[in-house]
């Protein structure tokens, strides 16, 4: 069973990494404006893969 520690972690990790790729695509727009969300890919779902703690 995981600790409410390591489930708030966890949470924390999922939340930056997201937040990231979500940064990385707002840059990618700011560089090349003929590219709109559709192209963009925003509207799909974001899969983060767990590599492990860090």
């Amino acid at each position: 069973m995981i600790s409410n520690s390591e489930m708030i972690r966890i949470r924390r990790q999922m939340q930056r990494r997201i937040r990231d790729v979500v940064a990385e695509r707002r840059r990618t727009r700011l560089m090349d404006p003929s590219l709109s969300p559709a192209t963009s890919g925003a509207d799909q779902e974001v899969c983060v893969a767990d590599n492990g703690p860090g």
